[in-house]
């Protein structure tokens, strides 16, 4: 049994709560012990990126270089349901979000977004799969020529309560064009199952659901009020000041000031964000835990940190969804970078380390998937 515990002091002083001016220093030891067991779930994988469950005995996860792997009864099989050809990777992109389709049971559809080349330029697509159990098959392309770079991916596929299909994008290096509405870079995207255009999306015709973002990996939402959260990556020196990674609600039309803001600052007719983090921890999941098994977790938000390798959780106000109360980092969690964290059928809380990704110290058996249950 390893101890864990919720801990405030994180690292002292990157966190800005954007209801407040002022800095908060989170010096202070304010600890709630809970009591984990962490098991390592499967290992040697090939920077693992996101993480599906078709039922309560078989997982799916991406490998950036281009194969879905399976994992039945938590074992991983030598197999991979498929791998896709002609997956290009680069310094973050390559085979990256997946997600289940709500009546995966009967029509067997996964979805996957991943980076390519065609005449030297890069692009990402989406695809549907058809789930053969052995093995998987392209079913359709959803959305193709989504601009794509070595930086600045996006990717993050998942299904809102309200049955559409929501994906991330980056702003693929060219940052003046996230706030252009015709660019499919810097955006959130909402679109049907079978590619088409939801009637009810902000902008006719189009399938940006949200605009001005720069490169958000993380998406979710509370299933008891419906707010849609997603974490995104601040600038990093190229295209601004170090830090200003931040937490964003989500809503529909909204612009979310990228390049015009960052940081602290604010624009008019802009959404400004509800957590800053300075230096940055590079938020590369999101999961707000809606399982039974920690009810303590219940509507808290967690992501994975790259940069700040580790677990992070924010706590939102009941009588304000939407206002942050509370930033914590879990502590003990000491395996280097956590991009994807999910919750299991089970209400366990899985995750991956990402450090054969170029950037993180590899130790022996990475990339792993663990989970920390009861």
């Amino acid at each position: 049994m390893t101890k864990l515990f919720l801990s405030e002091n994180g690292d002292k002083t990157f966190l800005k709560i954007n209801e407040s001016n002022d800095e908060q220093d989170i010096d202070q030891e304010k600890e709630t012990k809970v009591d984990y067991k962490i098991q390592e779930i499967a290992k040697n994988l090939d920077v693992p990126w996101s993480i599906a469950f078709t039922s309560e005995t078989r997982t799916l996860v991406t490998e950036r270089t281009g194969s879905i792997r399976v994992l039945e009864n938590t074992i991983l099989k030598s197999q991979p349901l498929i791998t896709i050809n002609d997956v290009v990777t680069g310094d973050e992109e390559g085979l990256m979000g997946l997600t289940v389709d709500p009546d995966y049971k009967n029509n067997k559809y996964l979805y996957t977004c991943y980076a390519y080349l065609e005449e030297n330029k890069m692009f990402d697509k989406v695809l549907r799969l058809i789930d053969n159990s052995s093995n998987a098959s392209i079913d359709k392309v959803l959305i193709d020529k989504i601009p794509a770079a070595k930086y600045h991916a996006g990717c993050r596929l998942k299904f809102g309560p309200d049955g559409k299909l929501y994906i991330t994008t980056g702003d693929a290096l060219n940052k003046d064009q996230a706030q252009n509405l015709e660019y499919l870079g810097g955006k959130i995207l909402r679109i049907e199952s079978d590619g088409s255009i939801p009637e009810d999306n902000p902008f006719k015709t189009s399938p940006v659901y949200s605009y001005g973002h720069r490169n958000p990996q993380g998406i979710d939402w509370n299933k008891t009020t419906g707010m849609m959260v997603s974490t995104e990556h601040g600038p990093s020196g190229i295209d601004g000041p170090g830090g200003g990674d931040e937490i964003n609600i989500i809503k529909s039309g909204k612009n979310y000031g990228w390049p015009l803001v960052s940081h602290e600052k604010t624009l008019s007719g802009t959404e400004s964000p509800k957590l800053v983090f300075t230096p940055a921890v590079a938020p590369a999941s999101a999961l707000i835990y809606s399982g039974k098994l920690f009810p303590q977790f219940k509507d808290k938000l967690f992501f994975g940190g790259l940069k700040g390798e580790g677990i992070f959780v924010v706590s939102f106000s009941e009588k304000d969804p939407e206002k942050v109360e509370t930033f914590l980092k879990l502590k003990n969690i000491n395996f280097g970078r956590i991009r994807e964290i999910v919750e299991s059928p089970a209400g366990e809380i899985w995750f991956t380390t990402s450090n054969t990704d170029g950037r993180g110290n590899v130790r022996a058996g990475d990339d792993k998937i663990y989970r920390f249950s009861l």
